[in-house]
C-alpha cells in the first residue's frame, strides 16, 4: 500500500490550498482515511478523518468550518480543502489509512507535504 500526497505549498493567510492523497493497494475501500499534521517542534496531530462507506467525517476543532475532507472512491483518493488558512496551520501534512481486517490492524502513512502559511 502506498499513499502519495500532493498539493502543498506556500500561501498567505486567508488563502486556500487543496491537498490530495492517492492510494494504491486494496485497502482504500475499507479504510478510515485521514489527514494529520506536524508543526515544527510539535507532535503529530489529527486534522480530519473520513470513514469508508457512509463517509462520516471528523475534524479537529482548530480546523472545523475551514477545512473539508472528502474521498473519491473511484480514484482511491482523498482530499483536504483548506480555506481561510492561518499561520498556525503551517505544518507537514500526512495522509493516513487505517483499517482492521480479521482482527489485524493496518496503518499506513504517506511521506508528507509541506504547507506554509505566512502572515
Amino acid at each position: 500500500v502506498q499513499l502519495v500526497e500532493s498539493g502543498g505549498g506556500a500561501v498567505q493567510a486567508g488563502g486556500s490550498l487543496r491537498l490530495s492523497c492517492a492510494t494504491s493497494g486494496d485497502i482504500f475501500s475499507v479504510a478510515i482515511m485521514g489527514w494529520y499534521r506536524q508543526a515544527p517542534g510539535k507532535q503529530r496531530e489529527l486534522v480530519a478523518t473520513i470513514s469508508s462507506r457512509i463517509e462520516i467525517t471528523n475534524y479537529a476543532k482548530s480546523v472545523e468550518g475551514r477545512f473539508t475532507i472528502s474521498r473519491d472512491n473511484a480514484k482511491n483518493t482523498i482530499y483536504l480543502q483548506m480555506n481561510n488558512l492561518m499561520p498556525e496551520d503551517t505544518a507537514v501534512y500526512y495522509c493516513n489509512a487505517y483499517s482492521v481486517i480479521y482482527d489485524n490492524a493496518y496503518n499506513y502513512w504517506g511521506q508528507g507535504t509541506l504547507v506554509t502559511v505566512s502572515s
